[in-house]
């Protein structure tokens, strides 16, 4: 690999889609084993060069500057509240434009790099109201004006809070003495709440790009709680994302999701040491006794055990040592680059655990027991709310706020488009930015660009949801997986919404309902497999699918323990699935080679049509509670 050559697969790509897609799947997962991506160094340079000149140098700047302080004494500010408030208000910031997480190569965009504000400040564009028809004045799912007014407005108001010098603190006076340089002006803070909230309630994808599932309490706490509280609550917070991810990591999707990090690190040469993180390269890509201890020792066990040492312990030493290991948890993944790229989530939290656990020890008065109690019982009670939720019914709650960050269990997608079809998706929708396919052919030409997105295929093959939404597609189109378009929801999501973060509740069916108004796909044209994530009281995942023309055609779902088992080109066939119900009379239209000479045909009368997201409201209720006895369809498919 190059600056700008990549390791590229050993294919031919001119002839790569005249191989059968499971031959496809296992080529390119022993590829990435070797290489991940297997992107140029210059990719990993430009996010080290964004990350250390415009998010961290230029954040301390403008966070030491606006606060009155010398940005080269670290000394006089690294433990100053206003700088820390600051530093929080800048990644927020960033996030809310979309130059935070999600943005570049490796999150799908290519060119231009960025998603965020080019799409969300044009009209016209998708919107995903969390509550449509519920929340009032959120139906529909299209961006207004007024809709790229409020969130200009957000972006405003987290630039004013960033800019204006502190207000006076009679709380923070009483903790730390009058020499400091004030808080961020509370007046400003519940504005930048407010239009958070508005802007979430309208746009759950803005929501979820600014990371408000994280931020938005932060801000809070900084708007409303006295100085001991809200560095108490900081402390609570920043545990609970950590043990919450932590917690979520035991199991069985952990284990597959550090081999294939590693594959993709980009300063790690070793193939080496790469395939040590897996059973038995080539013919056994599960993961080895070194990947699962690599996940469950030095990810796992840190990341719960080390937040509760450094909540209660009040020697000054044993701090600085889970310090030490929660920054350098924070250093490593930074330096793998996974994909969807948290890297300045990565670098805030390293920072934070520092400023929090040393710079304010419970040992100086800012132990958990020295919050006001009523305080401290709201802040845990709504800390833990949606992670436990979220864990019990994660219909209801997407993963991040469930704090099950990079844990391997996520709700993920796969697209299958009829030949020729994908074109709709650029005609009829309003995007800044076209497809990744059309991305990338303007680079490097369509033929490569179909096995650079293969290519991220392969990488979720290797995980343990890849073996369930490869068999459920498969059980769907059979032959036809050869020759209609494959696509990961993830990616395809990020062009469409302009963002994702492996949130699989953004393009879950409420987003293939509002493709399927703009681009009208014939019925067999557009199919989706959509896989829920695991509840932490059963072993299994739920599975959806959709013909994008007809609405949610299938439920089902299969067992986890059987898809961990697999190799990701499902040598023995798909893992059995469990068909719960199936809409009456559906038979999948075939497209074969050409959409144009296609049998529109559904075998539905156009009174059967399904709405995806009632339908997927009806059938959470039987998807969470599979023995009600409801919709049932005996038997199950291999």
């Amino acid at each position: 690999m190059g600056l700008k050559t990549a390791d590229f697969p050993p294919v031919d790509p001119a002839t790569f889609l005249d191989t059968p897609y499971l031959d496809r799947i296992k080529l390119l997962s022993r590829h990435w084993v070797d290489y991940g991506f297997g992107t140029p160094k210059i990719t990993p340079l430009i996010y080290v060069a964004r990350l250390v000149f415009f998010y961290a140098l230029i954040g301390v700047l403008i966070a030491t500057l606006t606060a009155g302080l010398n940005p080269l004494h670290i000394t006089s500010w690294w433990t100053e509240p206003l700088v820390y408030q600051k530093l929080v208000l800048w990644t927020v910031l960033l996030e809310a434009i979309g130059f935070g997480g999600s943005w570049g190569p490796l999150s799908g965009h290519f060119k231009p790099m960025t998603g965020g504000i080019l799409y969300w400040a044009r009209p016209k564009t998708i919107r995903l109201a969390p509550w449509p028809g519920k929340a009032p004045f959120t139906s529909g799912d299209s961006r207004t004006v007024g809709d790229v007014v409020l969130y200009l407005a957000l972006v405003v108001s987290l630039a004013v809070a960033l800019l204006l010098p502190g207000t006076d603190s009679a709380s923070l006076d009483a903790a730390v003495g009058p020499d400091n340089q004030g808080l961020v002006s509370p007046t400003v803070l519940f504005v930048a709440i407010a239009l958070l909230v508005i802007v979430g309630l309208r746009d759950k994808v803005i929501f979820i790009a600014a990371r408000g599932e994280q931020y938005l309490p932060a801000l809070i706490l900084f708007a409303a709680f006295p100085f001991v509280d809200m560095i108490v609550g900081a402390k609570l917070l920043i545990v609970s994302v950590w043990v919450g991810a932590g917690a979520s990591k035991f199991g069985k999707h952990f284990s597959f999701v550090i081999p294939p990090m590693m594959s993709n690190t980009p300063w790690l040469s070793s193939i080496s040491v790469k395939r040590a993180h897996y059973r038995n390269f080539p013919e056994d890509l599960r993961p080895s006794k070194l990947g699962s201890s690599v996940a469950h020792v030095l990810g796992t066990l840190v990341e719960v055990v080390t937040p509760f040492v450094l909540l209660f312990s009040t020697n000054i030493w044993l701090t600085a040592v889970g310090v030490v290991l929660m920054i350098g948890f924070h250093v490593v993944i930074t330096s793998t680059f996974p994909l969807a790229t948290p890297l300045e989530w990565n670098v805030l939290f390293a920072f934070l655990t520092a400023f929090l656990f040393l710079g304010y020890p419970a040992s100086s008065g800012y132990g958990v027991f020295d919050m006001n109690p009523v305080l401290l019982v709201i802040t845990i009670a709504a800390l833990l709310f949606f992670p436990v939720l979220g864990n019990l019914r994660p219909d209801l709650v997407s993963f991040l706020p469930s704090m099950r960050q990079y844990a391997g269990n996520w709700a993920t997608g796969m697209w299958a488009m009829a030949p020729g079809a994908e074109a709709k998706l650029n005609e009829h929708i309003v995007k800044s930015a076209p497809m990744t396919k059309d991305q990338l052919s303007a680079i490097y030409g369509p033929e490569v660009a179909e096995v650079v997105l293969h290519q991220v295929l392969g990488w979720r093959s290797l995980h343990s949801q890849g073996r369930g939404l490869n068999s459920v597609m498969i059980n769907q189109l059979g032959a036809d997986i050869d020759t209609y378009t494959l696509r990961e929801a993830e990616f395809s999501c990020n062009a469409i919404v302009a963002f994702n973060f492996g949130d699989g509740h953004l393009h879950r069916p409420p987003l293939i309902d509002a493709i399927q108004k703009r681009c009208q796909f014939a019925p067999g044209e557009f199919i989706v497999v959509w896989i829920e994530s695991q509840p932490i009281h059963r072993q299994r995942q739920d599975y959806l699918v959709m013909d994008a023309a007809l609405g949610i055609v299938e439920r089902g779902h299969y067992d986890v323990a059987d898809a961990v088992q697999e190799q990701p080109w499902l040598p023995n066939g798909p893992i059995p699935t469990q068909v719960e119900w199936k809409l009456e009379g559906y038979e999948r239209v075939s497209h074969g080679e050409s959409t144009s000479n296609a049998d529109t045909d559904s075998g539905l009368a156009e009174s059967q049509f399904v709405d995806p997201e009632s339908a997927y409201q009806e059938s959470s209720n039987v998807l969470v509670d599979p023995d009600s006895g409801s919709g049932k369809h005996a038997g199950a498919n291999r």
